[in-house]
């Protein structure tokens, strides 16, 4: 069946992209005692009534944020939805509040143990019976959480998507009514997603049998093709969308164009040593991470840090100490952060360029939940982009690769079923990632079905080299979109429009306004301005290398300014320093070489 959106969408304009109001301030106003409005006018009287009292009772909760009730709304009523809404908008309550008015069990799907296990303490210290299963769970512990969801006795279970490839867990989940089950990250689920995970691949096979449950997606980014893929991917014909907007008006953008690694060591030095609160610190790399870590501490500040490399016990108590304030700045990769529920971070610095906007927006997005003044820096260096494209050359599965997968299915099990782990343990040099990528390309093929109990069967349909390569081909389109994604990022660092509006455009939403007033280029705009945000000029055209006749120190002429010295120059913004000391940016092709 194709793919389409349920007509029923929800948005916070009447037009099909998404339009924002100005920027104002959002509070919560208390409803007055005597003929107030009901808070959830399209459900029944008496179940609002009851749910109503239990957001006051259970959540302390008497009004609720943009978004929130359509969600409700829409779970209550067994739509599948999938809600798009900012970092800080209170996602969790749009699952755990109708959970609590239906008779089963709900199951969360969280990517970050971490995360799940705020969420089961917190729902806990309401008294809402809650469990976790995940691999941090000693072998004892686990039987005692497995007993306890057998015999139904938890409201709740979170859980990662790599346990509900287990058919022995998804058995154990079959003994309670599954009412709900709410991914969380969904924009993991999307090979067109900037942080595609392969582990969610499998979920449409998880909620199938467990009953075809109402299905609620999370995510606080989605563009229209990441939308249309997790659709596709969960196998849900109809999703209501409800999409409350990317735009925070706390948050401020800036890009700084630097030199080399020195000079970037040195902005962020001084962002740290200006800024107020706790912030994150982004590298692209272990090696800038421990690099910055070093020269942070060096200089008597307050950091920890946290990549891939170290032990999980040093991750987890660099980043207990980073919540709970007793270190100040934390120095991550972009494995640190997702689910992170921190409301006074008042900065947020990228030393390099994330691989596209979703990502950069994510990340900066962990700014300033409290919905106080924050600041997101990107430090840009025109060689930061060779960076990503080397990580960008990522390996997907061969047709080699392929052909493997399904000679160790006939191998293992010709005329039975077989699961993943079992072809795991014969293909041992694959990675699990790609192992997973190439089983479901496999069954988009028709040459495997995977059953109730999540084993994989090989069907009747011919394994061929043309149409496993047909099927690859498909990837090489991923990189060419993974390749467009990385030039907008590109275009973000250069541009002299209002970021708000680059942000916005990106994410197929407009804004009324031509300035958010807040960002670098609307508080100091380059000196000749851009004006069509929606049409750039190809990121291609930008330079790779500067050119040698606007390298720092070089003495140029600016009409109407008279000359200057250049101060920096990355693509099409150069900065100048004049005799009466002030700096300002043009672009590029309004300056021209003293002579």
């Amino acid at each position: 069946m194709a793919w389409m959106l349920h007509p029923r969408v929800f948005l916070t304009s009447h037009s099909s992209a998404m339009t924002l109001s100005p920027p104002t301030e959002t509070t919560r106003r208390r409803p007055s005692a005597r003929g107030k409005k009901p808070i959830f006018p399209n459900l029944d009287e008496v179940e609002a009534h009851a749910l109503e009292a239990t957001l006051n009772e259970i959540f302390g909760i008497r009004s609720l944020r943009a978004g929130q009730r359509e969600v409700i709304e829409s779970v209550l009523n067994g739509s599948d939805t999938l809600a798009i809404m900012p970092t800080g908008a209170g996602k969790s309550l749009c699952y755990q509040l109708p959970s609590l008015r239906m008779a089963g069990t709900t199951v969360v799907v969280s990517p970050l143990i971490s995360l799940m296990r705020d969420q089961v303490s917190k729902l806990e210290e309401a008294g809402v019976a809650a469990a976790e299963v995940n691999s941090t769970l000693g072998v004892r512990r686990e039987a005692e959480v497995l007993a306890q969801i057998e015999a139904a006795e938890h409201d709740f279970v979170f859980t990662t998507p790599e346990r509900l490839a287990d058919p022995a867990f998804i058995e154990t989940l079959k003994r309670n009514q599954v009412d709900l089950f709410v991914i969380d990250e969904a924009h993991c689920i999307s090979q067109w997603g900037h942080d595609f995970r392969p582990a969610y691949l499998h979920l449409a096979a998880a909620i199938e049998a467990l009953g075809d449950p109402v299905v609620l997606a999370l995510t606080a980014t989605a563009t229209a093709t990441v939308i249309e893929d997790i659709g596709r991917q969960l196998k849900r014909p109809e999703l209501n969308i409800v999409n409350t907007g990317i735009y925070r008006e706390n948050l401020h953008y800036r890009v700084i164009q630097t030199g080399d690694e020195e000079a970037k060591l040195g902005e962020i030095l001084g962002i740290v040593r200006s800024s107020r609160g706790s912030g994150i610190v982004y590298g692209a790399t272990i090696k800038s991470v421990e690099e910055i870590h070093a020269a942070l501490e060096a200089a008597g500040e307050s950091a920890a840090c946290y990549h891939g490399q170290l032990g999980a016990k040093e991750r987890g108590a660099n980043q207990e100490a980073f919540m709970r304030g007793d270190v100040r700045i934390m120095v991550a990769t972009n494995a640190f952060g997702m689910g992170i529920d921190k409301g006074d971070i008042r900065f947020v610095v990228h030393h390099h360029i994330p691989a596209n906007l979703e990502a950069y927006y994510q990340e900066s997005g962990r700014a300033g939940r409290d919905g106080e003044s924050a600041d997101c820096i990107l430090l840009y260096h025109y060689k930061d982009k060779r960076l990503q494209q080397f990580f960008l050359a990522r390996h997907y599965p061969s047709v080699d690769d392929l052909e493997r997968v399904l000679e160790a299915i006939k191998g293992l099990a010709a005329e039975s079923a077989v699961d993943a782990e079992t072809v795991g343990t014969l293909l041992q040099e694959m990675p699990g990632g790609k192992l997973q990528v190439a089983l479901r390309l496999l069954q988009d093929a028709g040459n495997l079905v995977q059953d109730e109990n999540l084993h994989f069967r090989m069907t009747a349909t011919p394994g061929s080299r043309r149409a496993f390569a047909e099927i690859v081909a498909a990837y090489e389109k991923k990189a060419d979109h993974d390749r467009e994604a990385l030039e907008r990022m590109v275009f973000y660092a250069h541009t002299g429009f209002c970021r708000w509006r680059v942000l916005l455009e990106y994410f197929g939403e407009e804004a009324p306004w031509e300035q958010c007033g807040g960002c670098d280029n609307c508080l100091h705009p380059p000196e000749q301005q851009l004006t069509d945000v929606a049409a750039p000029a190809p990121v291609e055209s930008v330079p790779e290398e500067r050119d040698i006749s606007l390298e720092p120190g070089i003495l140029v002429t600016v009409p109407k300014f008279g000359e200057g010295q250049v101060v920096s120059c990355a693509g099409d913004q150069v900065t100048i320093i004049f005799p009466d000391s002030t700096e300002r940016k043009f672009l590029r092709d309004y300056v021209s070489p003293a002579h």
